[in-house]
């Protein structure tokens, strides 16, 4: 059983959303000061938290600050609708996805699913446990799900990883929108939604350039995204 940890100031919808994780198989724990959030989301004992912005005290993006600085624990955020640049801001200070409320508790069952299946290696086959994927100064260790660009570890997030993954898997070929997220994110794009654009541009800023080919990550209009080659 996976076990949630819930950090919301919302008691009753905390109480709510308790009852019907666990009657969907998860374990969950309720936090409703910010700071103690903290404390228990860098603790080891959870699987994913869900992370409402709007908190008194410390704000959501202070809290995901907060955790990212010592666990890259997957965190699903929950915005107020029509806040876009919430949730773009989310993204880029490490959320694995966001979810805006008033929100469906199947989309959000659904949401953290796809986040655990990204995340989850379990044992790793005997395929995956020192399988690797190299291109140029760039290394994936796919059974550990960790990655070294010019011999340095890269600090990325679940679904960073998983989108690199595929890019990489695929290399040289275009990935359209569409396939990315679902092989990557776990669910279908949607054109109005630039979750998957921010993650890009997050991975590109951790990638950094190549001395020769320059851009790894490329953008191909009106297609999708190409890892580069090098020659």
């Amino acid at each position: 059983m996976n076990s949630l940890l819930l950090i919301d100031d919302d008691m009753e919808l905390c109480e709510l959303l308790g009852d019907y994780l666990h009657g969907e198989g998860f374990d969950t724990e309720s936090v409703h000061n910010p700071m103690v959030g903290v404390t228990r989301a860098v603790s080891g004992q959870h699987d994913l938290v869900v992370l409402d912005v709007m908190m008194p005290e410390l704000n959501g993006f202070e809290v995901l600050r907060r955790i990212r600085a010592a666990s890259q624990i997957p965190v699903l955020m929950l915005t107020a609708r029509g806040e876009d640049v919430d949730r773009i801001v989310g993204l880029e200070i490490g959320a694995d996805d966001y979810l805006p409320k008033p929100f469906n508790s199947r989309e959000l069952v659904a949401r953290i699913r796809a986040i655990l299946r990204r995340t989850e290696t379990g044992e790793p086959t005997p395929s995956k446990a020192g399988e690797s994927i190299s291109i140029s100064d760039v290394v994936i260790n796919v059974g550990g799900r960790s990655v070294l660009c010019n011999g340095k570890p890269l600090d990325l997030t679940s679904i960073e990883y998983s989108i690199l993954e595929v890019l990489m898997r695929m290399a040289g070929k275009v990935v359209s929108r569409e396939e990315l997220a679902e092989k990557a994110m776990g669910r279908k794009h949607s054109a109005y939604e630039r979750s998957l654009d921010v993650h890009i541009c997050s991975l590109r800023k951790k990638l950094g350039t190549h001395s020769l080919y320059g851009e790894r990550i490329k953008t191909v209009r009106n297609m999708g995204y190409l890892y580069v080659l090098s020659t």
